[in-house]
């Protein structure tokens, strides 16, 4: 019998695909903290920082290309600026993994039933809102952010706080 000129090519894609199970990545911490557009409306308008929040789902290949940048943002402008992830239409399981997996070090809130976009008139993943102290969406990016617009938004974001 002859097998097709791909077949051991697709053997050991199958082989490397089980071989990265994510039952064998390590998921450390406890379950993410759930929240609703109530609570994420009121930490907004509590904020004495600039917000970006990021909303994703460990499912999204998009939100796997930007999880890196948002977390080398967070580690250079942590101080200054409140990252906030919010993971939608997941498990918690799920969820727990894309975070070790990424290492994200910025608070990450569990919203299963995606009230967080919706209220803020966003749907799908990714999506990235950026926010004055006291809530005030300054820019709404629907989709995969990139590095250029992720920084010109960060930067507008500290010159909005310079300002006031």
């Amino acid at each position: 019998m002859r097998f097709p000129r791909f077949y051991p090519a697709v053997t050991v894609l199958v082989l490397i695909l089980a071989g990265c199970s994510a039952e064998e990545l390590p998921v450390d911490g406890a379950p993410l903290a759930p929240t609703d557009a109530v609570e994420i409306e009121a930490l907004l308008a509590e904020s004495t920082q600039p917000v970006v929040l990021n909303v994703w789902a460990s499912w999204c290949i998009p939100c796997r290309s930007e999880a890196p940048l948002l977390e080398r943002a967070h580690a250079e402008f942590g101080d200054q600026i409140r990252f906030i992830g919010i993971n939608v239409a997941d498990t918690q399981s799920g969820a727990r993994q894309f975070i070790a997996e990424f290492a994200l070090s910025f608070e990450n809130l569990f919203d299963p039933a995606r009230a967080v976009p919706s209220s803020l008139g966003g749907s799908g993943v990714p999506l990235t809102f950026f926010f004055e102290p006291g809530g005030n969406l300054v820019h709404y990016q629907p989709g995969v952010i990139d590095e250029r617009t992720l920084a010109l938004q960060i930067d507008e974001l500290l010159r909005r706080g310079e300002t006031s």
